[in-house]
C-alpha cells in the first residue's frame, strides 16, 4: 500500500479515525522532526511497512492524515531534536515511541538495552547516546474504533454519603474465581460476568474501585528478579486500558472489552472508579528507558533539577510529571474527560494526590491542577478521591484538599488499629475518627464523607494478616523480615502467623468483626479491601506489590463463609440506617424540644465522658449514643430524613466489662449486634430494663432503641 500524508488537523491529539482514514497528532514543542512509523503484524514478528514524516507543524503540534487507514492500524513516533541531557533534551529517533494519546496498546515492554537513550553500561552513563534501534522490544500504539452502542448507560452518580467502596485488582478478584470460564478469569471480562456480579450485588457494596488499569510497565529491576509490578502504579498510557487484562484481543479489543465491563457495573447499580497515577510515569529517573514522553519532549512532560539533567522525585520512583506544563496538564484532564465521557468510569482516586499540587518545590492546594479540575464541567462532576501525600517536604497534606475532593484518611486507619490492639491512645482521637474526623475536614464547606475511612487498604497487611502477624514477612520480595509493628499497627493476638489454638482463632475472628463493625458505624465513607471479607491472607506480606502469585490472588475455594456472611449483614445494615452516614456535622448539642444531643459519649457506668476520660491513654472502653432523630438532613424529595437511635458499646480491654445504660436516653432497647458471638440482627433482641449490658473482652455491641422517651422531638 502507498500511504501519503496530507497535512490533517492539530487537534484532536492522538490517533484518530474518521471512518475514511486516520489523522495524527503529537505535541512536541522542542522536536525539530517527527517521523510516523506503521507496522503490519506477521506470523512471526510485527514488522514496519512505512516511515512517513509529519511536515505540518501547528502550535507546537506534528500532524498529518493517511487516508485509508483503519482501525487496529500498528504505529509509533521517532522523534528528531538535541540530545543534549545537561539542557532536558533526550530526543533519540533510533528509539520508537509510545504515542502519549495512544487509546491501545498492543503488548508489553520486552526488556532490552535498545530501549534506553543511552548505551547501558557506557562510562559516560546517561550522556552517552545509543543508536540501537529499539522498535522490536516496544509494543505499538493501536487506532481504534471509538464506536460503542452504550444502551442507556448513564452515570450513577450515588452520592458519597450512601457510597461503599471495593477496592480490587481485576486478576486478583476474579483469576482463581471457580464459577468464571477459565478463559476470561483475570479479566476485565470476569469482572462483567453474571457471578461475579452477583457476588459484588450480595456483598452490598455500590462502588468499585480498580487498582490500576491505565497500560503499565514491568520494571526492568523486577523483570531482572522475576518478578513484577503486580499492582500497576507504573503508567505508561493514561488512555490506554492494560492489555494484560483483555481476554479478547490486543489491537483495540481491550477497549469494547472494558466498556462492556462498565456497562455490565452499571446495569447492576455498581460504579466503576480507577486508582490513576498521574504523578509519575514508567520511564524511572535519567538512567530509565526511552518509551514515550522522555522521547517525545522530556523538558515538556518532567518536573527537572536546576540542572536539568536529573529529575525532580517526589513520588520515590525516580521522575516526576511536571503539571506546571500546560501541554502535560493538558494531557492529564484530556485522559480524565476521556476516561468519562467515553469509557463511562464515575471518579478517581489519585495516587500520591500531593504531588500534583506542587508548585516548584512546595505543596498548593489551590496549585493550577486543582483550579482546573474545580472549573471543568466534566471532571468536577465525578468522585475524586485524593491519596494525601507524597515523599517529598511538606507532602502529608490530610485534610488540606479542596471542597469536592474526599481522601484516604491514613490516620483513620491508625487510630481504629490502635484502638483495638490495645496501643496506649486516647479516647479524644478514636471518637474524631468515629465521628467523620472533624478536626481534618470540618472547614471550607466540606462534609464527614470527605474522609474514606479504611482498615485496610491494598498497600500493608490484609485484615487478616493485620490480626495474624507482628512483623512483617515480605521474603517472596527479596527482603529480609524485620519488626513492621510501627507501620503496620498490627497485633497477631498470641502467636506469629498460622495457629491452631481455638482461643487465639476466636479472638482473632472477633478482631476482624471488631474491625469491620467499628468502619461500618463510623461517619465517612467505608472502603474495604477485596478479599478481606473472605479472611484472604498475603501470609504476612504486607507489601505485596510485586506478587502476580498465590500470595495475591483470592483463594475462593478456602474463603471463610462465616466472615463473609457477618459482612453481608453489616454492610446492608449499615445502608439501612442512615445515622451511621450522615450528611452533616455532629453539633454535640440537646436537640430543640428535648434534653438528648446528636450525639452523647459515657463511661461504662453510665456517666457522660469527662475531660480526663477523654485524656486517659489507658481508657479502652466507652459508649456512645447516636440519635436517629437529630439528621439535620433531608432526603431527594426534600422530605427530612430520620432514623432509630442506636447506643454503641466499645469495650477494648482483654477483660470484660458491664455497662450500665444512661436511663434518661430510653427505657427499651434491643442488641442487634455483638462482634463477640458473630451477631448481626435488625430486628435484635430486647435488653432488660436496668440491668448491666455485659461486653466480653475485645468486643462491641450495638443496641437499637425501640422505645422514645416522649419529649423527643426533630428540631
Amino acid at each position: 500500500m502507498e500511504y501519503r500524508v496530507i497535512p490533517g488537523r492539530p487537534y484532536p491529539l492522538g490517533a484518530n479515525w474518521d471512518g475514511n482514514g486516520v489523522n495524527f497528532a503529537l505535541h512536541a514543542e522542542h522536536a525539530t522532526a517527527v517521523e510516523l512509523c506503521l507496522f503490519e503484524s506477521g506470523p512471526k514478528r510485527t514488522r514496519e511497512v512505512a516511515r512517513l514524516r509529519l511536515r505540518e507543524r501547528s502550535h507546537h503540534v506534528w500532524h498529518g492524515y493517511i487516508a485509508g487507514l483503519k482501525p487496529g492500524q500498528q504505529y509509533g513516533y521517532r522523534v528528531h531534536g538535541p540530545y543534549e541531557p545537561g539542557n532536558g533534551h533526550r530526543f533519540n529517533p533510533h528509539k520508537l515511541l509510545i504515542d502519549p494519546y495512544a487509546k491501545a496498546i498492543s503488548g508489553t515492554i520486552q526488556w532490552h538495552d535498545s530501549l534506553f537513550g543511552y548505551r547501558v553500561g557506557h562510562k559516560d552513563s546517561d550522556l552517552s547516546f545509543s543508536r540501537t534501534d529499539s522498535a522490536s522490544y516496544i509494543p505499538k500504539s493501536v487506532v481504534i474504533d471509538a464506536g460503542f452502542d452504550w444502551e442507556d448507560d448513564r452515570p450513577l452518580r450515588i452520592p458519597y454519603h450512601k457510597s461503599i467502596i471495593y477496592e480490587a485488582h481485576v486478576k486478583g478478584l476474579t483469576y482463581r474465581h471457580p464459577g468464571i470460564p477459565e478463559n476470561i478469569r483475570g479479566t476485565y471480562a470476569a469482572l462483567a460476568h453474571p457471578v461475579m456480579i452477583q457476588y459484588l450485588q450480595d456483598l452490598g457494596i455500590s462502588a468499585i474501585e480498580l487498582m490500576p488499569v491505565h497500560q503499565f510497565v514491568r520494571d526492568r529491576v523486577l523483570f531482572d528478579r522475576g518478578l513484577t509490578n503486580y499492582w500497576g502504579y507504573n503508567t505508561i498510557g493514561y488512555f490506554a486500558p492494560d492489555v494484560r487484562y483483555s481476554s479478547s484481543g490486543r489491537r483495540g479489543e481491550q477497549v469494547r472489552e472494558f466498556k462492556e465491563m462498565v456497562k455490565a457495573l452499571h446495569k447492576a447499580g455498581i460504579e466503576v472508579i480507577l486508582d490513576v497515577v498521574y504523578n509519575h510515569t514508567a520511564e524511572g529517573n535519567q538512567l530509565g528507558a526511552t518509551l514515550c514522553f522522555r522521547g517525545v519532549d522530556n523538558l515538556d512532560y518532567y518536573r527537572l533539577t536546576e540542572d536539568k539533567r536529573y529529575y525532580m522525585d517526589y513520588t520515590g520512583t525516580g521522575n516526576t510529571l511536571n503539571v506546571m506544563s500546560p501541554n502535560t496538564l493538558r494531557l492529564i484532564m484530556d485522559s480524565l474527560r476521556y476516561w468519562i465521557l467515553e469509557m463511562h468510569v464515575d471518579g478517581f482516586r489519585f495516587d500520591l494526590a500531593s504531588a500534583l499540587a506542587r508548585e516548584l518545590h512546595d505543596v498548593d492546594r489551590l496549585g493550577s491542577f486543582f483550579d482546573i479540575i474545580h472549573q471543568d464541567p466534566v471532571i468536577s462532576q465525578v468522585k475524586l478521591i485524593a491519596e494525601p501525600w507524597d515523599i517529598g517536604e511538606g507532602g502529608y497534606q490530610v485534610g488540606k484538599f479542596p471542597p469536592g475532593w474526599a481522601e484516604w484518611n491514613g490516620k483513620y486507619r491508625d487510630t481504629m488499629r490502635d484502638y483495638w490492639r490495645g496501643a496506649d491512645s486516647v479516647l479524644g482521637e478514636f471518637a474524631l475518627r468515629l465521628t467523620g474526623s472533624p478536626d481534618l475536614y470540618f472547614k471550607d464547606y466540606r462534609h464527614p464523607f470527605s474522609s474514606i475511612n479504611f482498615v485496610t487498604a491494598h498497600d500493608g497487611f490484609t485484615l487478616h494478616d493485620l490480626v495474624s502477624y507482628n512483623e512483617k514477612h515480605n521474603e517472596a520480595n527479596g527482603e529480609n523480615n524485620n519488626d513492621g509493628e510501627s507501620h503496620n499497627r498490627s497485633w497477631n493476638c498470641g502467636t506469629e502467623g498460622p495457629t491452631d489454638d481455638p482461643e487465639i482463632q476466636k479472638l482473632r475472628a472477633r478482631q476482624k468483626r471488631n474491625f469491620m463493625t467499628t468502619l461500618f458505624l463510623s461517619q465517612g465513607v467505608p472502603m474495604i479491601v477485596a478479599g478481606d471479607e473472605l479472611g484472604r491472607t498475603q501470609v504476612g506480606n504486607n507489601n505485596a506489590y510485586c506478587q502476580d502469585n498465590e500470595i495475591s490472588w483470592i483463594n475462593w475455594e478456602t474463603h471463610d463463609a462465616g466472615l463473609l456472611a457477618f459482612m453481608q449483614k453489616m454492610i446492608h445494615f449499615h445502608r439501612r440506617h442512615p445515622v451511621f452516614s450522615r450528611k452533616r456535622w455532629f453539633k454535640g448539642q440537646p436537640i430543640k424540644g428535648s434534653e438528648l444531643k446528636d450525639i452523647n459519649w459515657f463511661q461504662p457506668s453510665g456517666a457522660e465522658m469527662t475531660e480526663d476520660n477523654w485524656n486517659n491513654d489507658f481508657a479502652k472502653s466507652l459508649g456512645v449514643f447516636l440519635n436517629g432523630t437529630a439528621l439535620r438532613s433531608v432526603d431527594e424529595q426534600g422530605n427530612p430524613i430520620h432514623d432509630d437511635s442506636f447506643y454503641l458499646i466499645f469495650n477494648a480491654h482483654f477483660d470484660g466489662l458491664d455497662f450500665q445504660l444512661p436511663e434518661r436516653y430510653g427505657d427499651g432497647w434491643a442488641k442487634v449486634i455483638d462482634t463477640s458471638d458473630d451477631f448481626v440482627s435488625e430486628e435484635g433482641i430486647p435488653i432488660t430494663k436496668g440491668e448491666p449490658i455485659h461486653a466480653f473482652g475485645h468486643t462491641l455491641i450495638v443496641l437499637r432503641q425501640i422505645w422514645r422517651l416522649p419529649n423527643e422531638t426533630l428540631e
